[in-house]
């Protein structure tokens, strides 16, 4: 089959050159192409991944930091204390080992005058937060 100049149209659909002046024709390496494509797919998985495993880091932080502050809720809900907490001040979290429970009190083991009361043990200190739970604080 011939094509004519007088179809253009068809002329300038076909894949092949067709004239002698045609521009080079050189069949695509597949093989080189889709590895290319690969390599590009990887290395944009690649960075996807490690930006979702970085939040999922930031996730596994404030899970861990909510479990604790739910952990130091239990303790001082389970405490004995006999004034009303006001949030955000720091309070002093001791063990009683005499009644086998914890004490919730407003003084350092610094601040009492006569020392930590006898059979007392220090725990930590913790801070009511503003939704009601409280948090450990670094002293």
């Amino acid at each position: 089959m011939r094509i004519e100049d007088t179809d253009p149209d068809r002329h300038n659909a076909i894949e092949y050159p067709m004239e002698v002046g045609a521009p080079k024709f050189a069949p695509v390496p597949i093989r080189e192409e889709k590895d290319k494509a690969i390599n590009v797919a990887r290395a944009h998985a690649n960075q996807e991944y490690e930006r979702i495993m970085e939040q999922a880091a930031v996730l596994m932080r404030q899970a861990k930091a909510l479990q604790a502050r739910l952990d130091a809720t239990e303790m001082v809900h389970a405490a004995k204390f006999s004034f009303n907490p006001v949030y955000g001040k720091k309070y002093y979290l001791y063990q009683d080992q005499s009644l086998g429970s914890y004490r919730l009190v407003q003084n350092s083991p610094s601040e009492w005058s006569c020392g930590v009361p006898a059979g007392w043990s220090f725990c930590q200190v913790v801070r009511k937060l503003g939704d009601s739970t409280w948090e450990v604080v670094e002293d």
